[in-house]
């Protein structure tokens, strides 16, 4: 290298550990933006738990069949049954909804079981994307909706466990991506075409975050997300989707629930019933 290389290569040199030895300087707005955002993420999570353990000390007893939904908050639900179990001796039966309830179930030990064995439950608990004023809820966020909503059928008791953020008085003012309806691959344009022209909105088939291609569900399945324009008369629309050739089922479970635990961001737990007619 040449005199003169050296020097340019020594002032680059100075200058990349002059900048690599800079302090990044982070605006205290931005420091306040990501204190605030993992506060209420905590909040959130405090406020499943909350609900999750309410649910399964009111309505789990000894020797029941015990159908266990999907998603984040049933986590805590497990956590607990399991903790009851435990410490209390129960003799408890889980069905699961999903491959991940059924991972949890193994996990924390419990008796695991199917609807071949048990084809009837004493309760069901689950969470829920969205719940109105009337228990009509919104389901399959996680892409489990059909499993969900079979063994929620199965089960005498439906409980379902939330968070603040999914109380809403009616459906889409707090959950934004639509209603989750479960399709045959081969038949997802014509009933994402149906839906649009029937009922307005647009029926957009959901795409997978860490794959390429679509959402496959446990059963094989598309999903297509169902992004409605207005309130509708949610049994009336659920009934009718459910007819268009190729709908497997949807997101909407209507007249299903009988409780809903929201664990709040007081620390306190709200419980909802359904309306009486």
């Amino acid at each position: 290298m040449t005199l003169q290389g050296w020097v340019s290569f020594k002032k680059h040199a100075a200058g990349f550990v002059c900048l690599a030895s800079r302090r990044l300087v982070v605006p205290n707005n931005y420091k306040h933006v990501c204190l605030f955002s993992q506060s209420a993420a905590n909040m959130a999570e405090e406020a499943k738990k909350l609900a999750a353990y309410a649910a399964v000390d009111n309505h789990i007893q000894n020797n029941q069949v015990v159908g266990v939904g999907s998603g984040s908050t049933i986590v805590y639900a497990v956590d607990r049954l399991a903790e009851r179990v435990r410490q209390e001796k129960l003799n408890i039966v889980c069905v699961p909804t999903s491959f991940q309830a059924r991972q949890l179930i193994l996990q924390h030990g419990l008796t695991l079981s199917d609807l071949d064995r048990h084809p009837e439950l004493d309760v069901a608990i689950d969470g829920a994307d969205e719940v109105d004023k009337d228990l009509t809820l919104i389901k399959g966020g996680g892409g489990c909706l059909t499993q969900e909503k079979i063994v929620a059928g199965c089960a005498k008791h439906f409980v379902v466990i939330a968070d603040y953020r999914k109380d809403s008085k009616a459906l889409g003012q707090q959950w934004k991506k639509g209603v989750p309806i479960e399709v045959v691959p081969m038949a997802h344009v014509p009933v994402s075409r149906t839906i649009a022209k029937r009922f307005g909105g647009e029926a957009n088939l959901r795409m997978a975050v860490s794959k390429a291609g679509p959402v496959v569900t446990d059963n094989s399945n598309f999903i297509l997300d169902w992004k409605f324009e207005h309130a509708q008369n949610w049994k009336e629309v659920n009934t009718a989707i459910k007819m268009v050739p190729g709908v497997v089922e949807t997101g909407l479970f209507v007249g299903m629930a009988e409780r809903a635990y929201f664990g709040m961001e007081d620390g306190s737990v709200q419980v909802r019933d359904p309306p009486v007619n």
